[in-house]
């Protein structure tokens, strides 16, 4: 039947032997696209006075809190919030420009009690908590569909598979930093909170239904307390394309071109990948590290340095490169870097290292492996890798559920995630430790 087109009165024909009967078809679900605000696009908050009423009115509000921020990523240095959304019921939906307004803490100290809602909320918490913000409840509706076992969790798609919403994602990666904001992107952040306690309250339910509320409760309460991660040990190793990088010389000018354009992109603002690409690094290292002096025409060989913003900073470039030809070998970073975090080896190594490790890794991955399908996990959300690794490479003596516990908590993983690995894991553990003993007596 063709869309428009009226049901036939007749009777369907019957079915025969020869003829089996046509399959119902299971009705196509009805998306809504989400285009504006359904209360209309509300005022941004820049003033002092604004911010004082939207907190009374957030506070006066009833139920949770929807909240969301918007971040200049790929555009400005570092991942600071340009704008901040919020949406309860009987308060309606809160756009907040934190530049104008970048003290959060009365806002704070009004939702204090106040349960947050926020998509993947780890990315976030640290740009809100610059400003002030630091709910002490949340819900992550991205980390709920992980416990749930939805295979795609992204916010458009849980929207639209369990709500029948469409949100347009086209200014998703947009430059929120530009002043004034287009109604185009405000009516697409306000829409971001619009329906996002109708999509806590649906995983809400489900985790009910799949008895994991006490464990989404452990994983929220985990990332709302989370410290900040410690600083990065030699951060300019992540610049892309480093492998191509083979000599310590010419990782020397990789580490000092980096630190000069990050110097440059935090005194301008920008992202530092604005300022010079990443792959003109390399290209610098793997060609000026060695050979004749450098020269302004040699570095203009590099496309990278012919970019506008990077020409202006041409004379910078050149000094970290003489810099860096200019150490002694005893100020050369290693080719494969220093170990700065105590642990087990690469997993890769371990059956060289030390196979009976490797043997009781893999036991311990195949358990939660079987642990993770049958509670419908992914296994990273039903333990943390890198406590199998640990507990694999050094496993408790005996290896009892109680003792396997104990590691494991201390290794980071919450109750209910060694309330249902500890006696699998001690098992495998055991096992592996004498594959041959399990023999009758």
């Amino acid at each position: 039947m063709t869309a428009g087109e009226q049901p036939s009165e007749a009777e369907p024909p019957q079915a025969t032997d020869t003829a089996p009967a046509e399959e119902e078809k299971t009705p196509e679900r009805v998306v809504i696209d989400l285009t504006e605000p359904r209360e209309g696009l509300p005022p941004v908050i820049a003033t002092p006075e604004a911010l004082a009423a939207a907190v009374r009115r957030l506070a006066d509000g009833g139920g949770p809190v929807a909240v969301d921020a918007e971040r200049a990523s790929g555009y400005r240095y570092g991942q600071r919030a340009y704008l901040v959304q919020l949406r309860r019921a009987g308060a309606g939906t809160v756009l907040i420009d934190p530049i104008a307004c970048p003290d959060l803490s009365g806002l704070d100290a009004a939702l204090a009690d106040v349960e947050a809602v926020l998509h993947a909320a780890s990315q976030d918490l640290p740009c809100l908590a610059e400003i002030g913000y630091r709910p002490r409840r949340l819900f992550d509706t991205e980390l709920a569909g992980r416990l749930l076992g939805y295979p795609r969790v992204a916010l458009g798609t849980m929207l639209e598979e369990l709500l029948g919403y469409r949100l347009a994602k086209e200014h998703s990666a947009a430059d929120w930093s530009v002043r004034p904001l287009s109604e185009e992107m405000l009516s697409y952040a306000a829409l971001d909170v619009e329906v996002l306690i109708d999509l806590r309250d649906v995983l809400a339910e489900q985790l009910e239904e799949q008895g994991k509320t006490e464990w989404a409760r452990q994983e929220f309460a985990a990332v709302a307390t989370a410290a900040p991660p410690p600083p990065r040990a030699d951060p300019w190793r992540r610049t892309s394309g480093i492998h191509r990088v083979r000599s310590r010389r010419g990782l020397a000018v990789v580490r000092d071109l980096w630190e000069t354009r990050d110097a440059i992109a935090r005194d301008a603002d920008l992202s530092p990948r604005r300022v010079l690409a990443d792959q003109a690094i390399i290209e610098a290292a793997r060609t000026l590290a060695a050979g004749p002096p450098p020269s302004r025409p040699a570095l203009d060989k590099i496309s990278g340095f012919r970019a506008r913003n990077a020409r202006r900073h041409a004379a910078r470039w050149l000094t970290a490169v003489l810099r860096a030809r200019q150490l002694g070998d005893d100020d050369l970073p290693e080719v494969t870097g220093v170990a700065t975090v105590t642990g087990p080896p690469p997993a890769h190594r371990w059956s060289e290292r030390d196979p009976d490790a490797a043997a009781r890794l893999a036991a311990a991955r195949e358990a939660v492996t079987a642990i993770a399908a049958a509670h419908r996990l992914p296994t990273e959300n039903l333990l943390p890798p890198d406590a199998v690794r640990r507990l694999s490479w050094e496993p408790p003596e005996p290896a009892t559920p109680e003792t396997v516990a104990a590691a494991l908590a201390g290794y980071g993983a919450r109750p209910w995630q060694a309330e249902l690995t500890a006696g699998p894991l001690a098992e495998a553990l055991r096992k592996a430790a004498a594959p041959d003993s399990a023999t009758p007596g």
